[in-house]
């Protein structure tokens, strides 16, 4: 063989090796790295830019795709512990034209965390509020989306604050009295018998942990590799001990049924998702606000747990848009054409 080319053939195969070679040691010995870089590529791919509002010394993070339009604007609102990418699964099957922002909860992702700051949901609601109109997103009434935790927010925040919102979809949310207990209360209630204060279901520690925080969460059992797993545990642990002080906060008196309490005032257009599975906040849940909120619709998942957002992305994004376009006396089947 022609030496020329075999030097070519070697640079070649070396120049192909190196991003393996990062990748296998990026998998093996700095998953929660891969990790960050997995979530970068995929907000480039979608074509949400990370932007930050400063608000008085406080800062929010949030990713934000399209302008506002004919549309109303779509905020996404994640739960406990979480952070913005987690509604990127969902990001992929919305309209690319629909002005869609997802923030980083107080505390959570790349927004200020201070250890004076209230983490409770009213406290929550009211940096909420101080988002909004920094952007000034309440420019004209906006859609509200919350999972979880965020749920609870948005539908205290909605009923708080009625003439920002256009329609609010809660999903699986928290803060209800819900007439039957999930795995997850119980497993609280066991806790809180033997007057332990560790080993909450939500902040794992170990692989182990972050596995059995998957099942708890999701109906679809996924297999997930070691490496990834011991990666997630890496990227929360230096975020337990404020995971915890927010735990504490939303489970104590004051948040504990914080939209049970305000559920009553909420006047915008309701859209409940919950899957039927939840073994975290009971499903329940969807018929007391059926029974407290006027026209409230409700969508009931079939084999999905609390993970609604990861487990039925598609369906996720569908039945937001449809909620959306209706309210608006548009045909969905159509909706794709609109800004």
């Amino acid at each position: 063989m022609d030496m020329d080319l075999l030097n070519l053939l070697l640079v070649a195969g070396g120049t192909l090796a190196l991003p393996i070679l990062a990748f296998a040691a990026s998998f093996f010995f700095w998953p929660s790295a891969l990790i960050k870089v997995y979530y970068w590529y995929w907000r480039r791919t979608l074509g949400m830019q990370v932007r930050y509002a400063d608000c008085g010394g406080y800062r929010f993070c949030y990713s934000v795709r399209g302008k506002p339009g004919t549309r109303p604007s779509v905020l996404l609102l994640h739960g406990f512990s979480a952070h913005k990418d987690l509604w990127l699964s969902v990001v992929k099957f919305l309209p690319k034209h629909l002005h869609l922002l997802c923030v980083d909860m107080p505390g959570h992702g790349g927004t200020t965390r201070t250890c004076t700051d209230d983490y409770s949901i009213q406290g929550q609601v009211r940096r909420l509020h101080q988002f909004v109109e920094s952007i000034r997103l309440n420019k004209k009434p906006f859609h509200l989306v919350g999972s979880s935790m965020g749920g609870s927010v948005a539908g205290v925040y909605a009923a708080c604050y009625p003439t920002h919102i256009f329609g609010l979809t809660l999903i699986c949310p928290a803060g209800l009295r819900c007439p039957a207990e999930s795995r997850f209360v119980k497993q609280l209630q066991a806790l809180q018998r033997a007057g332990v204060s560790q080993g909450i279901p939500l902040i794992p520690s170990t692989p182990q942990e972050m596995d059995d925080m998957l099942q708890l969460c999701s109906y679809v059992r996924f297999k997930i590799p070691q490496q990834i797993l011991q990666g997630l545990v890496d990227a929360r642990l230096p975020h337990n001990d404020f995971y915890r002080e927010v735990f504490m906060k939303i489970v104590g008196e004051d948040s504990r049924h914080c939209l049970h309490d305000h559920m009553h005032q909420i006047t915008a257009p309701l859209q409940v998702i919950w899957g039927k599975q939840d073994q975290v906040m009971d499903v329940s849940g969807a018929a007391v606000l059926v029974e407290a909120v006027p026209g409230c619709q409700v969508e009931l998942l079939e084999n999905c747990g609390h993970s609604v957002v990861m487990e039925r992305p598609r369906k996720t994004a569908k039945l937001i848009m449809d909620f959306i376009c209706a309210q608006q006396g548009i045909d969905s089947t159509s909706s794709k054409k609109l800004s």
